[in-house]
C-alpha cells in the first residue's frame, strides 16, 4: 500500500468514526489515487483532480461535480498533512438541480388521506399505509427514513425513533408524542397478528411480509390523491410533502 492509499484509508476511517458511511467515496478515492500515481504525482493537484472528476467524458456535469466534491474532501484533509496538496476549487462544473415546490397539505386533506388509506385491502395493507402516512405527518420524517425503519429503531417504551442513516449519513433521534407511540404500538401488534412468520426485520411490512418500498408508497399515494381529486396534470402531491 502506498502512502496516498494509506492516507485515503485514514481519511475514510476518521470520517466514518464521525458517523459518515462514505460508501461512494470508499469506491472512488482509491481510483483517484491510482490516477495520481499513474501520472507520477506525489500528492493531489488541482489539474489532475479535475481531469479525474471529468470521467466519464459523456456524463452529466452533476456527476462530475459529485466526483470533484469527493476529491475536494480528501484533498482538504490531505493538505493538513502535506502542504503540497492542492484543494480543487468548488464550482468548476456547472450543476443544475430541480427542486419541485412541495404540495401544501391541509388538515382536512390529511384526514381524508388517512381515512382512504384505511379502506385499502387487505387489512394489513390498510394499517401499514395509515400508520406510515400518519408518521410522516407528525414527525417530519423523510419517506426513505420511514420505510427503512427496523423493529429495533422504534422504541415505544422510551418514546423515540432512531434514524440510523439520516441526511449526511448521521444518526438522528425523533421523540414521539404519547399518541404517536400508542398508534405505533397498535400497528406493531396487529401487524404481528396478521403477518405470519417468518417476518422481516422491517417495521413496516407488506401483506407478503416484505419491507415496504418507496415506489409502492408513491404508487398508493397517487391512487388515493386521484380519488381525492387533488391530483391534476400540474399538481402532484408526494409522500415527501407530508413532512412539510
Amino acid at each position: 500500500m502506498t502512502a496516498l492509499h494509506r492516507h485515503v484509508a485514514d481519511y475514510l476511517r476518521l470520517r466514518r468514526a464521525l458517523g459518515y458511511r462514505l460508501e461512494r467515496a470508499g469506491l472512488l478515492l482509491p481510483q483517484l489515487v491510482d490516477d495520481l500515481q499513474a501520472a507520477e504525482a506525489q500528492t493531489v493537484t488541482t489539474d489532475l483532480a479535475i481531469a479525474w472528476a471529468r470521467l466519464p467524458q459523456r456524463a452529466h456535469p452533476n456527476h462530475w461535480a459529485q466526483r470533484l466534491a469527493i476529491a475536494r474532501g480528501f484533498a482538504t484533509y490531505l493538505q493538513t498533512l502535506d502542504p503540497r496538496a492542492e484543494v480543487p476549487p468548488a464550482g468548476v462544473f456547472p450543476t443544475s438541480r430541480y427542486r419541485p415546490a412541495p404540495y401544501r397539505w391541509s388538515r382536512s386533506e390529511i384526514d381524508e388521506l388517512i381515512r382512504l388509506a384505511g379502506t385499502l385491502q387487505p387489512r394489513l395493507r390498510a394499517l401499514t399505509f395509515q400508520t406510515l402516512f400518519g408518521l410522516l405527518v407528525v414527525t417530519g420524517m423523510r419517506l426513505g427514513e420511514a420505510v427503512a425503519l427496523t423493529r429495533n429503531d422504534v422504541d415505544p417504551v422510551g418514546g423515540v425513533i432512531t434514524i440510523r442513516h439520516a441526511k449526511f449519513d448521521r444518526v438522528r433521534l425523533i421523540p414521539l408524542h404519547p399518541t404517536s407511540t400508542a398508534a405505533l404500538e397498535d400497528y406493531a401488534a396487529e401487524r404481528d397478528r396478521l403477518c405470519p412468520p417468518p417476518r422481516a426485520g422491517s417495521f413496516f411490512l407488506t401483506t407478503a411480509g416484505t419491507p415496504v418500498l418507496r415506489n409502492n408508497v408513491e404508487k398508493t399515494l397517487r391512487t388515493i390523491t386521484t380519488t381525492m381529486g387533488i391530483r391534476t396534470p400540474t399538481v402532484h402531491p408526494r409522500a415527501h410533502d407530508l413532512r412539510h
